[in-house]
């Protein structure tokens, strides 16, 4: 793991995807402390999932959501 000061944090900001590969993960700085980290985000991995199958995984509602606002809002 590499660690870098907000400044050369800003100054290799164009390569920062680079040196992610190489290091793995990086760390800043300021003033000694870590401040923030950063690991890369393996999207290979983590598949965009298609709406079918989020619509697929939802309940089926058996009322309109018309009728719910409306028995919710008569019963106040």
């Amino acid at each position: 793991m590499k660690k870098l000061t907000i400044r050369e944090a800003r100054q290799s900001l164009s390569h920062l995807d680079k040196l992610l590969e190489i290091e793995g993960e990086l760390t800043i700085t300021r003033r000694g402390e870590p401040i923030a980290r950063l690991i890369p985000i393996d999207s290979k991995k983590r598949p965009i999932p298609s709406h079918r199958d989020l619509r697929e995984k939802m309940r089926e509602v058996k009322k309109g959501s018309e009728r719910l606002l409306r028995e919710e809002r008569d019963a106040r």
